[in-house]
């Protein structure tokens, strides 16, 4: 496999391990222990980094190397999670919201070069192909944090499963330590090792990428789909929790083999992307299949009979749909994202759409 594919799948692997933590085992560890619904929708607040990540985005693509930030933030993601491994969020769930909301700051930071060295990297006929690997190999990742963990959760432990999480983070910093001479200056010419101005005006770069074509639609777009898409993929497995199913089953129907439908549903999406490459037309007719799967789901949550094995299987096989959907609609908007960044300016390029429109890649 090309080189730049390889390094940018491995960092987006790492990039979704935080995600898949916080989104498939936490929600479902804190159930599991008495925390209510409210407590556990509070912590979402703790993706509040993803959403300012737009404010240090300029720095990081002004400031220093993208190996530096690479670094700097997988190295600070390791150190989170030691300090996590130290905590009870049963006994004292503060400390440990703190440590996730640090967490969730370095992988924002991490996000930011990687998608800067991505854009780089790929050229317009490599979009497709590109961001499938980015959208897998996060998922990847998140099933690793996420389902994986929370089904052998009762064999590790809290702190167990911290401390192999910092051990995959030092590992990462090794691999991009390691790979600075190959791949952090392969494709284009890196702007990294050009002289640049150590001012920048963050209301003129806002302004400047709101004027570039398709930006508005892009962020409005975003932020009306997470909106209705984060109650369907975090509350509906905490309804099946309170139903009879256990943090096990979670784990693997929801964590890992709906993992495989979004993925096989990313894969699709980038073959279709590669061939078409008009990710709009793609995407209604996949919102209103999604919107369909959506009242099926609430349906269920009205009717839903935790005795009956109908149900139970109509339950996993919504799961599943939702999944499968959303892994296609994940990598088109991706697709249209970069798209829509690489008509703006050079100087702005990374810390326009991109980080204007993205929160975590799994929020899709």
């Amino acid at each position: 496999m090309n080189s730049k594919y390889v390094l940018l799948g491995g960092l987006y692997f790492v990039q979704g391990m935080p995600y898949g933590l916080q989104s498939g085992l936490l929600p479902i560890y804190l159930r599991s222990v008495g925390l209510s619904f409210t407590k556990i929708s509070l912590a979402k607040m703790l993706y509040l980094p993803w959403i300012l990540k737009v404010l240090w985005a300029p720095l990081v693509d002004q400031y220093y190397t993208k190996q530096t930030w690479l670094v700097l933030s997988m190295s600070g993601l390791g150190l989170a999670c030691l300090a996590c491994a130290t905590m009870s969020p049963e006994t004292n769930f503060m400390p440990v919201a703190a440590m996730l909301l640090l967490m969730n700051f370095f992988a924002s930071v991490q996000d930011i070069a990687v998608d800067g060295l991505a854009i780089r990297l790929l050229g317009q006929h490599e979009i497709g192909y590109g961001n499938t690997i980015q959208v897998v190999a996060y998922k990847l990742g998140s099933v690793l944090a996420g389902g994986g963990l929370l089904s052998l959760m009762h064999l590790l432990g809290w702190g167990i499963l911290f401390l192999l999480l910092a051990i995959v983070y030092l590992l990462a910093v090794l691999y991009v330590w390691s790979a600075s001479g190959l791949c952090l200056t392969l494709g284009r010419p890196s702007e990294d090792s050009q002289p640049r101005a150590r001012t920048f005006n963050p209301w003129r770069i806002l302004q400047e990428l709101l004027c570039v074509p398709g930006t508005l639609w892009t962020a409005g777009f975003v932020l009306l789909y997470k909106l209705g898409e984060q109650g369907a993929t975090t509350m509906f497995p905490l309804f099946l929790l309170d139903h009879g199913f256990s943090p096990q089953q979670l784990g693997f129907w929801n964590g890992m083999v709906a993992m495989v439908f979004s993925i096989t549903g990313s894969s699709l999406s980038g073959q279709l992307m590669s061939k078409q490459r008009q990710p709009l037309s793609l995407l209604k007719g996949l919102l209103l299949f999604r919107f369909c799967s959506l009242n099926f789901q609430t349906f269920l949550v009205f009717t839903y009979d935790a005795g009956a094995s109908l149900f139970k299987g109509a339950a996993i096989l919504s799961i599943f749909v939702q999944h499968f959907t959303a892994g296609m609609i994940t990598t088109l908007a991706f697709s249209a994202m970069m798209q829509c960044t690489q008509k703006a300016d050079g100087s702005i390029q990374v810390p326009s759409n991109q980080h204007l429109c993205q929160c975590p890649r799994g929020l899709y």
